[in-house]
């Protein structure tokens, strides 16, 4: 049996007005300006490798040996770098083993199915386990359909034979060059076709295909699904393709466009994410999606489920979101309003590769050294401790991420240029040992206190604007829903 042996998702915490947008674009577009609602994007700190980084935590559980996963495949069309793999800098924060396969696969909204289906080949060829992960984060144009759609998120799954959750009975897919919408190499925003075309001509001719193909190489008819997933944007089209397809009206599964939006190339799997949790031994779940053609996977459920959750969850996630009524802080997030920074913003930010290199398990995994003799914990890890006297050579490696952890002292300052003032930093202290001087993020004004519980996220430390270089470490954010 092979299947998704374990799923987790993430839905930032930001939550942008539908209302606040609308009003701000009044004078430009007003049709918009009764819109209600919000859409989940990510602080100026998350893009889609920060995202996938947190999915995959919520998936994988604050496990020390995550040495069965053998292979991460990064899907998404918003990937912050075109030549340095993605994947790895996931692989890297999530502490996998250097020796896994790591792949980033886009192109096409339906590529995050097309990574799924190929982590069930991979498994069933070697030993270990395939993580899956996809995310996006993108830019609409201002006063634009697509602004009051577009949100970011991110899913996971785990994709193996021990323990399977929901096995992976089939697929069908339809490739085609059907022009939706594209986006040019160098471009920031898509382009749209017709919403009519797209739905007469796309959707409904090239999607119900590939269902068909999956139902059939699955055993399955369309009258025994359970749960039909389809992302996406179009009113009622979900309904209308079951309908098409013969599949009952009431299998239709929730789009959490109202709750989040469309994330676009992760929605699939953030939706699947959300379906099982609430699943049931023997359902039958259909995932569809379109783009360049149609890709649709069939899935059981087994009784595994009952004993599996992740450590959050979508609904989770969902429930923690905190709504925002700034539409330039959004924008500015985006980068696509540049504020003013005053001379202290005027940094160089050059990366010394070198430097990053030497302490990638450090840096991308937040792994410190632990004295072996004393006990006493160390970051960052070196070859000399700090006790007295010094040893040499006694630190094994101690992974922090996920231990819990709370704040000794802090601050939150004006002074010095910040992407969302104030700045908010302190020192942190582990349980069992450590201490760090961290960047504090995902917090309101009068939030934070001494000896108050943080977790920790895998987030962008700076960005060299001058190289288009991004480089990446952990923050503290307030430990929301008792998960510290």
């Amino acid at each position: 049996m092979i299947g998704i042996t374990a799923y987790g998702g993430y839905v930032p915490r930001l939550r942008l007005s539908l209302q606040a947008i609308g009003q701000a674009n009044a004078w430009y577009a007003p049709q918009f300006a009764s819109r209600k609602g919000t859409l989940a994007f990510g602080n100026w700190d998350e893009d889609s490798i920060t995202m996938a980084v947190a999915a995959g935590r919520d998936c994988l559980g604050p496990d020390d040996d995550r040495s069965r996963v053998r292979g991460v495949l990064l899907a998404s069309s918003t990937l912050p770098f075109a030549e340095r793999l993605n994947a790895a800098v996931v692989a890297g924060a999530l502490t996998l083993d250097e020796n896994i396969q790591a792949c980033d696969l886009g192109g096409t909204p339906r590529c995050a199915l097309a990574a799924l289906s190929q982590a069930a080949a991979m498994a069933q060829m070697d030993e270990g386990e395939v993580l899956v992960a996809a995310a996006e984060s993108r830019r609409t144009r201002p006063g634009s359909a697509q602004e009051l759609q577009y949100a970011d998120g991110a899913a996971a799954m785990l994709v193996g034979t021990e323990g399977v959750l929901a096995e992976y009975l089939g697929s069908g897919v339809v490739t085609a060059d059907f022009v939706d919408h594209f986006r040019a190499v160098g471009e920031d925003v898509d382009y749209h076709w017709e919403e009519r075309w797209v739905r007469d001509e796309g959707i409904a001719k090239l999607v119900p295909p590939a269902i068909a193909a999956a139902l059939n190489r699955a055993g399955v008819a369309a009258g025994q699904v359970d749960h039909f997933i389809f992302p996406t944007s179009f009113r009622q089209m979900g309904a209308s393709l079951a309908r098409h397809c013969g599949i009952a009206p009431e299998a239709v599964a929730d789009n959490l466009l109202a709750a989040v939006g469309d994330t676009g190339g992760a929605h699939g799997l953030l939706v699947l994410a959300h379906v099982l949790e609430r699943a049931t031994p023997g359902q039958i779940i259909l995932l569809a999606q379109f783009g360049s053609g149609a890709q649709a996977i069939v899935l059981r459920v087994t009784e595994a489920i009952r004993d599996f959750r992740p450590q959050r969850g979508v609904s989770r996630w969902i429930a923690r979101g905190a709504e925002d009524h700034s539409y330039t802080r959004f924008l500015s997030f985006k980068g696509q309003l540049a504020l003013e920074r005053g001379m202290r913003g005027e940094q160089d930010k050059k990366t010394a590769l070198s430097t990053a290199w030497r302490h990638r398990t450090a840096l991308q995994g937040l792994v410190a050294g632990r004295c072996e003799v004393t006990g006493s914990v160390h970051f960052p890890p070196s070859r000399l401790s700090y006790d007295n006297p010094p040893r040499q050579d006694t630190q094994r490696p101690y992974k922090l991420a996920d231990r819990p952890a709370q704040i000794l002292s802090w601050s939150a300052e004006y002074l010095s240029w910040h992407p969302s003032p104030p700045h908010h930093y302190g020192q942190i202290d582990f349980e069992g040992g450590g201490r760090i001087l961290m960047d504090f993020t995902d917090l309101d004004v009068g939030e934070v206190a001494t000896g108050q519980a943080m977790d920790m996220v895998f987030r962008i430390k700076d960005i060299d604007d001058l190289r288009g270089f991004r480089r990446y470490f952990w923050k503290a954010t307030p430990a929301r829903d008792g998960q510290a």
